[in-house]
This record gives C-alpha cells, structure tokens and sequence, in this order.
C-alpha cells in the first residue's frame, strides 16, 4: 500500500484544499499548513517550507506544495528545487482562483488593483487592518493603498455576508468595487495537476 503523500499549504486556503480533499476523496493526502498571517511575512515561508521538506521521503509517497512565489522573490522555487518539489504554478492565490490569463487581464484593465478571495474578506480586519497597523496609524492607509484604484473581490463560493464585507472593504479603502467569481475549478484542476505527476495513492 502507498504511503500517504504530503502537502504543505498556506493557511489562506485551507478552506478551499479541505472542501476539496472531501469532495474528491483524496483519503491519502496528509494536509499540513503554515500559518496564514504570513501573507504579510514572506520571508517566514521559505525557511520553514525548507525545514519541513527535509526528510520528507521518509515518510510520503510523495510531496507537493500549495503555493505560489507569494512574494519570496524566487526563493521558494529554489528550496522546492533542491527538494526535488512542485508548488502550484502561478504567482500568488489570486491567480490559482482567476486563472493566470484571467488575472492578466484584470491586471491589464487595471493595474491598480487590490484584490480579496474569500479568506481575506473573512479576515479583513486581522490581516489588513490590524496587520498592517492601519488602526493604530491611519495614516498608513494613504502608503499601502495610495497607488489602487479598485478593489476586486475574486470569490470561490458565494455568500451574502462575505460581499457585504467585501463592499465594506472597499469603502473603508476608498477603491471602487468589483465582484468576479472565480469557484474552485481552476484551482482543483491545478491541484490535481500536481497530483496526478506523482502520486499513486491519489490516482
């Protein structure tokens, strides 16, 4: 019998990779996350991913990385290199939900777009608002966010609550608001990608 494969994942999605672990049946992946807050602290996820891959043969079938670059400037491919790793294609979250042409023609449209997925909205205020001190330094808002023009809500499972939020968001950023649902099949199929390369106990 295969040994269990592992994937380390960013904590932003663990919604969305455990809805589809069940939804696919994929009894033999071992889900690890690292923390989601980190998002604001790339520089944490490349030494940790390091630590955790070493070794890793030892113990799965197989390993795989749900990530993207998420702003480590190319270093987290080089550690998944050395590990003999793959990591979702794509820059960051934004592009594994839209799509990467999508992205690029949202881009295109505007490039001064801030953009939420449905974890985000749910974590505003943690993330953005407290994470980057705009409650204890309003005046940082103008820095972070002087150069947007819109915000873009890419949503993975529609919620009244969550647009509500999202518009919210918005409003307190003062950028313009768009909504663009993206679901969860671009995603799924890129994870399934991953697994299908390499992993007998998810085929």
């Amino acid at each position: 019998m295969a040994r269990t494969s592992l994937l380390l994942a960013c904590g932003a999605l663990a919604k969305e990779v455990a809805w589809l672990t069940r939804s696919n049946g994929w009894t033999c992946l071992q889900v690890r996350y690292l923390p989601a807050d980190w998002h604001n602290h790339p520089e944490r996820i490349v030494p940790e991913i390091d630590r955790r891959l070493t070794g890793w043969r030892d113990h799965y079938n197989t390993c795989f990385v749900a990530y993207g670059d998420c702003g480590t400037g190319g270093l987290l491919d080089a550690v998944l290199s050395k590990h003999g790793v793959e990591r979702l294609p794509g820059a960051h979250c934004y592009e594994f939900f839209s799509g990467t042409e999508t992205f690029g023609q949202m881009m295109d449209e505007e490039p001064g777009t801030f953009f939420l997925t449905d974890f985000l909205v749910r974590h505003f205020e943690k993330l953005i608002t407290k994470g980057l001190g705009l409650d204890r330094h309003p005046q940082l808002q103008d820095m972070y966010f002087g150069n947007y023009q819109r915000l873009v809500y890419l949503t993975q499972l529609p919620h009244p609550s969550l647009e509500r939020q999202a518009q919210q968001a918005a409003a307190r950023l003062g950028l313009a608001y768009e909504q663009r649902l993206t679901g969860l099949d671009r995603f799924a199929a890129n994870l399934s990608a991953l697994n299908l390369q390499g992993s007998a106990c998810l085929s």
